[in-house]
C-alpha cells in the first residue's frame, strides 16, 4: 500500500503573483530538512504539497516530526494513496485505517472532491463510504460534531487519497522569505522566543552572543550554543557570532555612572550588533525584550537603547507576559536549557539601582565620558562565528 505525506499551505496560500516564489521556497526547505532520511519526490498542486518517498524502508513518522516544525504549513497528514475509483477507496480504507477505526466509538467521513470529473458528490461520498465503514466495523457509531476519528477523503486531480488525522503545522512563512536578521541571543528565555517568533515570519535568524571572561563561563557560553542547535529545529542553519565583551564591561565601570551600567551596555551591544549584521547582510536585528520586565525594557529604557539604532530592532515579545513566553519556550524546547545556572554577561557588574526612567541627554553624556569606539572596534574584530544547521 503506497502512502506518502500530504502538506498543506499556510497563508502563503494568499500570496497571488508571488505564491510560486513562496512554494519553491518552501519545497527547497522540505528537500533539505528531510534529505538525510532517504530518497523523495517532491511536488506541488492545489495548494497542496506531495512528500511521496522513494524507500520502502522510509521512516515516515520521523518525516512528519521534521516537517511539522517548517514554517509556512498550515497543516500535514500521512495518507494512503488510491486509484480514484470509490471500490478502489474503499477497499483502502478497511485497510489503511483499521487500527484507528478499531479502537474508536464514533466517526464520520468529510470527502474533498477537487477534481470535479468524479462521478460521486462530496456528499454520496460520505455517505457511501460510511455505510461501508460502519458494516466492517460494527462497534463504530456516527457523530458528526464531536468524532473522535474524522476519516478525510480527497479527490485529486491524479488519485484519490485518504487519512485520518490532520496535524498542525508550524504556520507561518518559509524562512528565507522575508530576509535575514540578526538576534540578539542571550541565554534567557526571551531571547530564544524571539528568534522563533521571527523565523516564523519567514525571516532567516542569525545570532550574536557576548561573553565576559573571567566573569562568564564556559558553560555559559555552551549554553547558547545548545539553545542555538534547539532553534535550527524551526529555523534551519544559523551562523553564530561570539563577542569578547569583557573590556567593554570594565571600562563602563570604571567610566560610568553605576545607574546607567544597563542601559550603557545594551547601546554598545546594538552597536556591535549593526556592524556584524551589515557584514552579514542582515537587515534589522532582534531582541526578546517585554515593557516592563526588568528596568532596562521600560519604555524609557527602550527609547534611549534605540536611539543608537540605525537599523529596524524587531521585539515580537514586547507585549507578553512572562507566562506566555514560557509557555512558547517549552514548546520549542528551549526552557530547560534557559534555566539551567550559568549566568551571561547582562549579569555582570548589575547596578544596585538601575535608572527606571532615564533620559537620552544623560545616557549620551554619561556614555560619552569615554571613547569607546577603539573598544568596540576591537570587540568586531575578534569576534569569532560559527555555524550551526540542522541535524535531526
Amino acid at each position: 500500500m503506497k502512502e506518502i505525506i500530504l502538506v498543506k499551505y499556510g497563508e502563503m496560500a494568499l500570496k497571488g503573483l508571488n505564491k510560486k516564489t513562496f512554494e519553491d521556497m518552501l519545497t527547497k526547505n522540505i528537500k533539505r530538512r528531510i534529505k538525510p532520511l532517504g530518497r523523495f519526490v517532491c511536488t506541488s498542486a492545489q495548494s497542496t504539497l506531495y512528500i511521496e518517498p522513494q524507500d520502502e524502508d522510509t521512516d515516515l513518522n520521523e518525516v512528519v516530526d521534521r516537517v511539522s516544525k517548517i514554517f509556512g504549513i498550515a497543516a500535514l497528514c500521512r495518507a494512503c494513496v488510491c486509484e480514484k475509483d470509490f471500490g478502489d477507496i474503499c477497499e483502502k480504507s478497511y485497510e489503511y485505517l483499521s487500527d484507528v477505526l478499531g479502537c474508536a466509538r464514533t466517526f464520520k467521513v468529510n470527502a474533498k472532491r477537487a477534481d470535479k470529473a468524479f462521478p460521486m458528490k462530496s456528499p454520496e461520498i460520505c455517505m457511501e463510504l460510511g455505510a461501508k465503514l460502519l458494516e466492517k466495523f460494527p462497534g463504530l457509531t456516527v457523530d458528526v460534531k464531536e468524532p473522535e476519528v474524522t476519516v478525510t477523503v480527497e479527490i485529486r486531480d491524479t488519485n484519490a487519497y485518504i487519512h485520518a488525522e490532520n496535524l498542525k503545522g508550524a504556520g507561518g512563512l518559509p524562512v528565507g522569505s522575508s530576509g535575514k536578521a540578526l538576534l540578539l541571543l542571550s541565554g534567557g528565555i526571551d531571547s530564544p522566543v524571539a528568534g522563533w517568533m521571527m523565523a516564523k515570519r519567514g525571516v532567516h535568524i542569525a545570532a550574536i552572543h557576548y561573553v565576559s571572561p573571567p566573569y562568564t563561563s564556559d558553560r555559559a557560553q555552551l549554553k547558547v550554543e545548545q539553545l542555538c542547535e534547539k532553534l535550527t529545529d524551526w529555523c534551519g542553519g544559523i551562523a553564530f557570532y561570539c563577542v569578547p565583551f569583557t573590556e567593554i564591561q570594565e571600562a563602563i565601570k570604571d567610566n560610568c555612572p553605576e545607574e546607567f551600567f544597563t542601559i550603557i551596555m545594551r547601546r554598545l551591544m546594538m552597536e556591535i550588533a549593526q556592524r556584524i549584521a551589515e557584514k552579514d547582510n542582515c537587515l534589522a536585528l532582534i531582541t526578546g525584550e517585554s515593557v516592563g520586565q526588568v528596568a532596562s525594557q521600560t519604555m524609557a529604557a527602550i527609547a534611549c537603547t534605540d536611539a543608537v539604532c540605525r537599523i529596524p530592532v524587531f521585539r515580537p515579545c514586547i507585549g507578553m507576559d512572562k507566562t506566555e513566553i514560557i509557555d512558547i519556550a517549552r514548546k520549542i524546547d528551549t526552557f530547560d536549557i534557559s534555566t539551567l545556572p550559568y549566568e551571561d554577561c547582562c549579569t555582570v557588574f548589575t547596578p544596585r539601582h538601575p535608572k527606571v526612567r532615564p533620559q537620552l541627554g544623560d545616557i549620551e553624556k554619561a556614555q560619552n565620558s569615554f571613547d569607546f569606539g577603539p573598544l568596540i572596534a576591537k570587540a568586531v574584530e575578534n569576534t569569532e562565528m560559527k555555524t550551526f544547521n540542522f541535524e535531526g
